[in-house]
């Protein structure tokens, strides 16, 4: 379930923005407020929807927690932001957008995600592979603002083709593209990853100032430490464990690859990434009312 973990943060210039972290335990995913300090505009950064696999119950704690912020603090949405197709857990968006407004959003390249899942799921004939189901989808180096708030974004493919890490102020938002330093990188065997491509965009990044501020869409809390879910591209560069400064691409690439290839699935992958090819909303009810997720089978072997 989704909770928010701590109170909201900003940097020391107030025209950056005033990011406030929630947290689901279920997939370790951390899901951010993002207001703009001059209005009352905001945006939200990878919600979840909740989802016990076990009975095929889906429930709204998680996206409730959000929203009840947003109402509390009277909060306008403007945006609803998806960082890429998550493959760890369901979207509330959907659900979001039709409580509290805003526009859903995700990267152009979700038309390619559609088309390789659409195949895998046999829904080619549920979905269109245009991306309308979102209402905007970003392109790379657009802008958009937040309020007054200026937002930049930068197409960081390799995790997914879609993957899209959103730069605010002096805030970013990286998605799975990377993690805390002592966690190092997101994995890049998913259809269509790449973990050359993925070096190549986490260096994009790591171009930016030293003292931006990162924010990260999970972590594991390696070696029993805390949670933790901001750092800055300083501490990237310096410390992180498969990108820093001393690390050649090559490396990087025998590394993941040899790391991947013993990685499990995630718990919650072939739910997932059907409702989130549709931007959070879950197929037609059939005939008797009920509404249905498909397994298939050794597609992910």
């Amino acid at each position: 379930m989704n909770a928010l973990i701590a109170n909201a943060t900003q940097s020391n210039d107030t025209s950056n923005p005033v990011v406030t972290p929630f947290f689901d335990a279920e997939s370790n995913t951390f899901s951010y407020v993002v207001k703009d300090p001059a209005t009352k505009a905001c945006a939200i950064i990878d919600s979840v929807l909740d989802l016990d696999y076990a009975s095929g119950t889906i429930s709204y704690e998680g996206a409730d927690a959000i929203i009840k912020y947003v109402r509390d603090n009277g909060l306008s949405v403007e945006w609803i932001i998806e960082t890429h197709a998550h493959a760890d857990h369901l979207s509330a968006g959907h659900y979001i957008r039709d409580e509290v407004g805003g526009k859903l959003a995700i990267g152009e390249h979700i038309t390619t995600v559609q088309k390789v899942f659409g195949g895998i799921y046999n829904i080619d004939k549920e979905i269109a592979h245009d991306g309308s189901q979102f209402d905007h989808l970003f392109v790379d180096d657009e802008t958009y603002l937040i309020g007054e708030l200026e937002a930049h974004v930068m197409h960081t493919p390799g995790h997914t083709p879609a993957c899209m890490s959103h730069l605010i102020g002096d805030a970013l938002f990286v998605g799975d593209t990377m993690f805390m330093p002592d966690a190092g990188t997101a994995r890049a065997d998913f259809p269509g990853g790449d973990a050359g491509t993925l070096f190549r965009s986490i260096h994009k990044l790591l171009e930016l100032p030293g003292e931006t501020r990162v924010f990260m869409c999970h972590d594991y809390g390696p070696d029993g430490r805390e949670l933790e879910y901001e750092t800055t591209i300083a501490e990237e560069r310096a410390r992180n464990i498969h990108v820093n400064d001393n690390v050649s691409e090559a490396e990087f690439v025998k590394m993941r690859t040899t790391r991947d290839a013993t990685l499990g699935m995630p718990h919650l992958i072939l739910p997932s990434l059907q409702v989130n090819v549709r931007a959070g909303e879950m197929p037609s009810a059939e005939d008797n009312g009920l509404v249905y997720l498909k397994v298939p089978i050794n597609a992910f072997k």
